[in-house]
């Protein structure tokens, strides 16, 4: 690929890929060996290919495309063969109906005769984008294997061109197989590549879907903006929602099989500007519950949680943000707990797993049971242990105490950032310094991480500033082997499989603050969170990031992972 050069040049600079004296540095240096620039700069330095080709395409005044990250557009694959793509090695990314135009990715975007044929061949307009040709074959193994072009053009069938459904009643095309296909297709997908979110978004032109898989977005699919309505309506008759009713969110959920796998799926609609989004979060029902060494819990954490689960009563706190995996930890105490002779109740908001052997309670606001309700009728239940979704209020909070002084072990959430600021909540919410001191027992703060790839991990020597970050980081928990042995870090090259990001599947990160009579001292002289924290390390508390480096140092996870999760 010829590209201009001052243009190129102009291009590395302004993108940040290079600054200027870099630039004519390496021209330099390509001219002494008589190579192409642009060819001189993919072969003979580290920067990432993907930057090289953006500046390419700046240059050359056309569109850039990342094919593994761009979503399949089944309109667009349905106007191209297969065997056309392959032949070319081009790939259909978008169709835009209003204009009639194809955007399809090359490594080849000023191949006029190209662009010509595919013209002649599908009779509408083609826009050539630059993408990198290496990365297309394996792409287009998965557009036209996943791709929903017979379904979507049967449903389109069933639609007029300004997006009104053209039979009378919405019912018959939302029951209609090509509508009822689609959300099959969309849901199986979610299931077999783990999602635990799928996003349907209406956008000006066209509506994506988005799944959630192992904590990060990718974008899968894109669908015809036309069949949107009919796709939504589908989804709001399954969750038992009302399909008439588009001004107001609305909430439902349904369950779905692939197999022998069955997931719950909790549904959720939100009007837009153009029109309803769906959010639908998966649950599975198969599988159990997993195990604490399962979920990242090891060595001095482990032994440190083991002892104060064991307690007959006081609180135990996970805290964290939205998604951090504080129920599943949760759950995975509570299956260690159950036993015949112990009487656990929990009081959730929603219930997401069901455990045999434990009442779970799912909180009703319109009803009236609430976080605080519930938990004032539990305590005429006999319990042992008592789990509260989230303390949220004052009222939540003065109960939960109450609870542990009087017997009772309970176990709760707290949305806070680390385990020592948990403390600093509870006297926000209204708890006395001595109650505070008198019944929490631990606090627990956790992240989740996506894992390296086993199938395609390699290791490399990190560069050395990197290692004094991870030295400095750790202390005295660095692990002396690397005293006399390179340190390696493990990361993933990326392949089919793990959909090429070099991940696949998701462990936890922790730190658990234990309440020693020393940090009771401190609850009770109204200390900070950071004099908490800096107590509770001086006492063997193992940090969220220093857990998250060692599980990057035995190759379970990158730095790049940490550091990612935990600055949130």
């Amino acid at each position: 690929m010829k590209v201009p050069l001052y243009d190129f040049k102009k291009a590395l600079v302004e993108l940040k890929v290079l600054p200027q004296q870099q630039v004519e540095k390496l021209e330099l240096e390509a001219l002494k060996k008589n190579e192409d620039f642009f060819n001189y700069l993919v072969s003979s330095t580290d920067i990432p290919r993907e930057k090289l080709l953006e500046a390419a395409a700046k240059a050359l005044g056309v569109e850039f495309v990342e094919v593994e990250k761009t979503a399949s557009d089944p309109q667009a694959l349905s106007f191209i063969p297969e065997a056309i793509a392959r032949k070319y090695n081009i790939l259909p990314i978008r169709y835009l109906p209003e204009k009639n135009e194809i955007i399809v990715a090359t490594g080849e975007p000023l191949n006029l005769e190209l662009k010509s044929f595919l013209e002649r061949k599908t009779g509408k307009k083609i826009r050539l984008a630059l993408a990198d040709s290496k990365k297309i074959p394996l792409k287009l193994d998965l557009a036209y294997s996943q791709r929903l072009s017979p379904e979507v053009m049967a449903a389109l069938k069933e639609v007029a061109p300004e997006g009104r459904i053209k039979r009378q009643e919405v019912d018959t095309v939302v029951h209609d197989a090509p509508i009822a296909k689609i959300v099959n297709t969309i849901l199986e997908f979610a299931v077999k590549s783990r999602a635990s979110d799928i996003h349907i978004e209406p956008m000006e032109d066209r509506t994506r879907v988005r799944y959630r898989i192992d904590g990060v977005l990718h974008e899968k699919l894109i669908l015809p903006k036309s069949i949107h309505d009919s796709l939504v309506s589908r989804i709001k008759i399954l969750s038992g929602m009302k399909i008439d009713e588009k001004r107001l969110p609305q909430d439902g959920r349904f369950s779905f099989r692939v197999g022998s796998e069955e997931v719950d799926l909790r549904v959720s609609t939100l009007p837009s500007v153009h029109g309803e989004k769906v959010v639908m979060r998966l649950l599975k029902k198969t599988g159990g519950i997993p195990d604490l060494p399962e979920l990242g819990w090891r060595g001095p954490q482990l032994k440190t949680l083991e002892e104060v689960i064991q307690k007959p009563y006081g609180i135990i706190l996970v805290t964290g943000p939205t998604g951090s995996g504080k129920t599943t930890t949760l759950y995975s105490i509570l299956n260690r707990l159950n036993k015949p002779s112990v009487n656990i109740v929990t009081l959730e908001d929603p219930v997401e797993y069901q455990l045999p052997g434990i009442t779970q309670v799912q909180v009703n606001p319109q009803a009236g049971l609430t976080f605080a309700n519930g938990l004032r009728s539990f305590l005429r239940q006999d319990p042992d242990i008592i789990l509260v979704g989230e303390i949220r209020d004052k009222e939540t909070t003065a109960l939960a105490i109450q609870a542990a002084l009087t017997g009772h072990l309970v176990f709760s959430t707290l949305h806070t950032n680390d385990s020592a600021t948990a403390i600093p909540r509870l006297l926000d919410l209204g708890a006395e310094p001595f109650l505070i001191a008198s019944v929490l027992e631990a606090s627990i703060a956790q992240r989740i991480v996506r894992r390296v790839h086993e199938h395609c991990k390699e290791y490399y020597e990190p560069p050395k500033e990197v290692v004094e970050n991870i030295k400095e980081v750790l202390g005295d928990l660095f692990p002396k082997r690397y005293e006399k042995e390179p340190l390696r870090l493990a990361r993933g090259r990326g392949c089919p499989e793990c959909n090429n990001t070099g991940y696949l599947g998701r462990i936890g990160i922790f730190e658990i603050l234990k309440v020693t009579p020393e940090i009771n001292k401190l609850i009770l002289a109204h200390a900070t969170a950071e004099e908490i924290l800096k107590k509770a390390k001086q006492q063997g508390l193992i940090t969220m990031v220093q857990d998250g480096y060692l599980k990057a140092l035995d190759g379970i996870t990158t730095i790049e992972e940490v550091l990612r999760v935990s600055e949130s």
